[in-house]
């Protein structure tokens, strides 16, 4: 996957609140998130659901959302495709440009109204409308001010401590997931989902296939979806891409997590999201349809 050095990006939704400046690749081998936060927040919440509700570490305030973002720097870094193939940060701009693109078109065409989510990057911990979360929680999207929220540091824990292969692909299965909450939310099927019920037929663990689906379908569209200046902004997506988002899903599978990296007892009746199997199934489901219609986890009683 590579992304058109001469497409324009936009950062206008993006909030950078990133102390001490934004930042480019995160250096191998450097600190990341602690895992212990992250693997309580993928077994009992929902990675991009309905927001955190944890309270930050001692000592870490984080931002409030009455404070403003500085965005200049992330305005003047990221320019273009350029920047998104050298830099996390204006790859992941890239990314949701695209994912803005492909999803008011998709929603237009069933006349249904798109609205863009806003993209918040920070460091340590933040506070959302659904509450404050560390860096721990991971990417997670808040329906209450439709905004999606990264530590970018997240995608290196999923390599080091997760063991993903990773890659700008998979990295983009991350936030496509995050995109298909947002859908979810705008469609009003977030609501037909009870809090806190689990397990392996549980309205969460559909909502999560679901949201994998929409990203398959996204990544199918991906190399055809224009940017901000008409033309693509990803090319040369190889099956060597789709197979690394594939690995990615398989590692937060709620019965991986529990057996790896949770004590190695698998427990369904606590599964919020959906074996790695189930994760991979319906990622793939969407990227082989290319259709929205294809990812009805809700309409069908054998979820994989």
């Amino acid at each position: 996957m590579r992304f058109d050095e001469g497409a324009e990006l936009d950062t206008s939704q993006v909030d950078d609140r990133r102390r001490g400046g934004i930042g480019g690749r995160v250096a191998a081998g450097g600190g990341g998130v602690g895992i212990i936060g992250l693997l309580l927040y993928l077994v009992l919440s929902q990675l991009g659901g309905s927001g955190p509700s944890n309270p930050l570490p001692d000592g870490l305030p984080g931002l409030g959302a009455g404070q403003s973002a500085d965005d200049t720097q992330i305005s003047q870094s990221c320019q273009s495709g350029r920047d998104a193939n050298t830099k996390l940060d204006c790859e992941v701009v890239a990314v949701d440009n695209s994912l803005d693109t492909y999803w008011a078109s998709s929603l237009a065409g069933s006349g249904q109204t798109y609205r863009k989510p806003r993209i918040t990057f920070f460091n340590g911990g933040v506070n959302s409308a659904c509450g404050s979360a560390s860096s721990e929680t991971g990417p997670f999207y808040c329906p209450a001010d439709r905004e999606i929220y990264i530590d970018l540091r997240f995608f290196q824990e999923l390599e080091q401590r997760f063991g993903a292969k990773g890659g700008p692909f998979a990295r983009a299965y991350v936030i496509a997931h995050e995109y298909g909450h947002h859908v979810q939310n705008l469609l009003g099927t977030s609501r037909r989902v009870q809090a806190g019920v689990t397990g392996p037929t549980s309205g969460s663990v559909r909502l999560e296939l679901q949201a994998d689906c929409y990203a398959g379908v996204w990544a199918k569209n991906a190399s055809t979806t224009p940017g901000p200046s008409g033309r693509p902004l990803i090319s040369d997506v190889t099956d060597a891409d789709v197979g690394a988002a594939l690995d990615t899903a398989s590692r937060i599978g709620d019965d991986f997590i529990q057996s790896e990296l949770g004590g190695g007892r698998v427990d369904a009746s606590q599964f919020t999201h959906g074996t790695s199997e189930q994760r991979q199934k319906w990622y793939l489901t969407g990227y082989q349809s290319g259709n929205q219609t294809s990812c009805n986890t809700f309409d069908t009683r054998e979820l994989g």
